[in-house]
């Protein structure tokens, strides 16, 4: 088979369509045939050799595809060859074929097209883990999320309001109207205004009720500012740095919380419950139409250098799918 390989660090250029070794699935595995599979931020810093593979996984990046299953390993049950499927991966999505633990595998809902559902496990999983779980999202909050544009932050706004919240995003001016279109009350040009002033303007002065944050250090005083009283911050990314400056008589008085959080190196049992959950919680929303995947462009998998290009320059709006 063929998959996208790294021989060495560096830009888009280092992504080498390979002939590499086809996988075979181990024991509660099973191999799924790619029809698609999702870029995300994370694959870029691995292509800049900033985020390896956990222990185990492929090579190759890649957290999430759809497909259709091709074989079973040794006591799987409950899927078959054929049945048509997207799968949560911690690496190997980049490829032709890519082994799964059965664990991770969800059926493309009802609806949704074979391709489109590659858009889905990653955001899915992330979201509904760290919104939902974790954050305790509950109706009549207020949601406050940071990269409104991107496939977490299209997800997570339309998640947001299929449970009652108030959404609000920040983005760069040229996709707010979409993102109202998806759902979201408020949209903030982060470039222009100040999110906090803004969050406390909207919000009556009450502060968001939870925040997902992709930025880290960069946003952390100012998140902690626009936080409500019991207001739960969930950090999921670092693109703004690792290290920032946190007042935490600010967040004693508003007795709120801070949770940071990954979801590629967690062991297979955390990540199966992760996709239970979404399957029972989540995909009855996107077979009701309430919550769709949100799609950028599509470009062929061994052209997945231009993909990454197009994702550095931030001006897609969701996701960028790689197809066979």
């Amino acid at each position: 088979m063929h998959a996208i390989t790294i021989p060495k660090p560096g830009g888009p250029e280092a992504l080498v369509w390979s002939e590499v070794p086809d996988p075979e699935p181990g024991p509660g595995e099973v191999v799924v045939e790619v029809s698609a599979s999702a870029v995300n931020r994370a694959d870029l810093l691995q292509r800049q050799g900033h985020y390896p593979p956990p222990p185990g996984a492929p090579a190759y990046p890649g957290l999430e595809c759809s497909g259709v299953v091709a074989a079973l390993g040794r006591g799987v049950t409950g899927w078959q060859v054929g049945d048509e499927v997207c799968a949560l991966l911690a690496g190997g999505g980049y490829a032709e074929r890519v082994a799964v633990p059965a664990g991770q595998l969800l059926p493309v809902p009802a609806g949704v097209d074979v391709v489109d559902a590659a858009a889905l496990p990653e955001v899915a999983c992330t979201v509904w883990s760290n919104v939902v779980r974790l954050a305790r999202l509950a109706e009549g909050e207020t949601l406050l999320v940071h990269g409104g544009g991107s496939g977490i932050g299209t997800f997570a706004i339309q998640l947001g309001v299929a449970l009652g919240a108030t959404v609000v995003v920040t983005a760069r001016a040229g996709k707010h109207e979409r993102l109202r279109e998806l759902g979201a009350t408020h949209t903030i040009d982060y470039r222009e205004q100040d999110f906090v002033e803004e969050v406390r303007r909207v919000t009556d002065g009450r502060g968001a009720d939870v925040i997902l944050d992709i930025m880290g250090a960069a946003y952390l005083p100012r998140n902690v500012a626009a936080l409500a009283t019991g207001g739960r911050l969930v950090v999921i990314g670092m693109q703004g740095g690792r290290k920032g400056e946190l007042d935490l008589g600010m967040l004693l008085a508003k007795r709120g919380t801070i949770h940071a959080t990954a979801l590629r190196s967690r062991p297979l049992d955390e990540k199966a419950e992760i996709v239970r959950g979404v399957r029972e919680q989540v995909w009855p929303l996107v077979e009701s139409g309430a919550v769709r995947p949100v799609v950028h462009g599509r470009a062929k998998l061994a052209d997945a250098a231009d993909a990454h290009r197009l994702i550095e320059t931030s001006d897609h709006l969701g996701k960028v799918l790689l197809v066979r």
